[in-house]
């Protein structure tokens, strides 16, 4: 990540999302969160394979990017959601429904199994 004084240089527009969303866990992190705010647990749930920390990590990268926000609800108990904060959810729909897409066809012309519900 670039620090706030220093604007990050990209070889490309393709480059822009590969380093700011890119990655194993976070373009599936963002499928979920578009469906709504997300506690944590429900994410560990929904995405297999991930652990704690890497949750952790990708959240937080995710917020200081600002792309997810994250909420603390002061009910007792007390409760953390995530969502996708209000300017990103449409380019990030557009973008997700498009992976979506080439991902369901290369999934259909090769063979690959795709999780149900997904």
């Amino acid at each position: 990540m670039q620090a706030a004084s220093a604007p990050a240089h990209f070889a490309c527009p393709v480059d822009v999302p590969i380093h700011v969303v890119g990655g194993k866990w976070k373009l599936i992190l963002l499928f979920h969160l578009l469906e709504g705010a997300r506690r944590n647990g429900e994410l560990l749930t929904l995405v297999p394979g991930i652990t704690q920390k890497m949750l952790t990590q990708q959240l937080r990268e995710l917020e200081r990017e600002g792309i997810v926000m994250r909420t603390v609800h002061q009910a007792s108990p007390r409760r953390v959601e995530y969502a996708i904060v209000p300017r990103e959810r449409e380019r990030l729909r557009v973008l997700l429904s498009a992976l979506c897409a080439w991902g369901r066809c290369w999934a259909y012309d090769t063979g690959a199994v795709i999780a149900s519900g997904a």
